[in-house]
């Protein structure tokens, strides 16, 4: 369905034509939400990418602070191919691409060394969602996954809705169903440079995070979960007062920081009710006074600190070295079909999938 939302002036300066094209008989567009306080998040509907969400620093200027594209072909041929999008059917890793549901095993696409990851090279970040723009606030994405699709059993049914509130928040609200059992662990992954998009971009060594987690999933050689549900207290992993993300990620000589070049691992969010939604974590740029508060009704979060990225240009010019984005992923836990005691991801036909994660931005002046 066509955006019939973009006001004449928007503040990402994006153009609707530039994301207008026909990819296997659907239409891509650019819609646009604005709230009520100015703030503007412009999105597609190829992978749900997000490609400008714009808020003003503690002078009152405006900047994009999600790294992204400025036109639908460079979307869709990203050196990195999850910059800002849905993903699916299973965020994160999966170990060698093989899981088992009642005794059969399932055999996906390997494609991160080893091991499966995000749902494959053409899982839903790289598909056209149905959308349905229902106010100036609110945009409906809707996609049908096919039985067998990357491996993975099941046809389901999805619909994700992004709000931006009033209150400054952009809402992800996730349902899905699905007619046999399979695997669903969806996410989004935006990745945050709330300094502000720049030739080069800024690094993110200097935000100062927050996250509400007293245990993290340690990882092997190849970034899989050992199993270990291990407590962050004495390590550099420990986030649960603000710290400088740059005071310890150099730290190598704690391994997990070496094999993730950085943070690149999944945090076990202190939760009293599962499923309830909770504060999760903080991101604050000091010099910009910019921030996000990120509540999630999901067990964990992914912090992935943009080691990865390799300087390419994204939208208006601006460059991506690595470190200059900080990706928040709410999400189960890696590779959990494989181990046992990790909250399962399997969701059945008699069940609904739900989530709800909220980034509720804001400036400290």
């Amino acid at each position: 369905m066509k955006s019939t939302f973009i006001p004449e002036e928007t503040l990402c300066g994006l153009k609707q034509a530039d994301f207008q094209k026909v990819i296997d008989g659907k239409q891509t567009d650019l819609y646009i939400l604005k709230n009520n306080n100015g703030l503007e998040i412009a999105a597609t509907n190829y992978g749900g990418a997000v490609l400008a969400i714009m808020v003003p620093d503690k002078n009152g200027q405006y900047a994009n602070i999600v790294q992204s594209h400025d036109t639908i072909d460079k979307v869709i041929n990203s050196p990195e191919p999850f910059l800002s999008t849905l993903i699916g059917r299973y965020g994160n890793r999966i170990a060698k691409g093989k899981f088992v549901i009642d005794g059969k095993e399932y055999t996906l696409s390997v494609n991160n060394g080893p091991n499966h990851l995000h749902g494959g090279p053409t899982g839903y970040h790289a598909r056209v969602w149905d959308a349905e723009q229902l106010s100036a606030q609110c945009l409906k994405l809707h996609y049908l996954s096919a039985d067998g699709e990357e491996g993975f059993p099941g046809n389901l049914d999805i619909t994700v809705t992004y709000t931006l509130s009033d209150d400054n928040e952009f809402i992800i609200d996730y349902k899905a169903n699905t007619d046999q059992k399979t695997l669903v662990n969806l996410t989004h992954h935006a990745f945050f440079s709330l300094s502000g998009l720049a030739n080069p971009t800024d690094s993110i060594e200097n935000n100062i995070v927050t996250i509400n987690a007293d245990w993290y999933t340690p990882v092997d050689e190849t970034c899989i979960p050992t199993g270990e549900i291990a407590p962050v207290e004495g390590t550099p992993m420990d986030f649960r007062t603000p710290h400088v993300v740059g005071e310890r990620i150099n730290d190598y000589s704690f391994r997990q920081l070496e094999i993730g070049a950085g943070y690149d691992h999944c945090y076990v969010l202190n939760k009293r009710e599962a499923g309830s939604l909770t504060f999760a974590a903080k991101c604050l740029e000091p010099n910009s006074g910019r921030y996000f508060e990120m509540f999630t009704t999901e067990p964990g979060v992914q912090l992935y600190t943009g080691n990865w990225l390799s300087g390419f240009e994204g939208s208006k010019g601006s460059t991506f070295p690595a470190r200059s984005a900080l990706c928040f992923e709410a999400q189960h836990f890696p590779d959990t079909p494989n181990i046992g005691h990790f909250p399962s991801c399997v969701l059945s036909p008699e069940s609904t999938y739900t989530q709800v994660t909220v980034y509720k931005f804001g400036v400290e002046k």
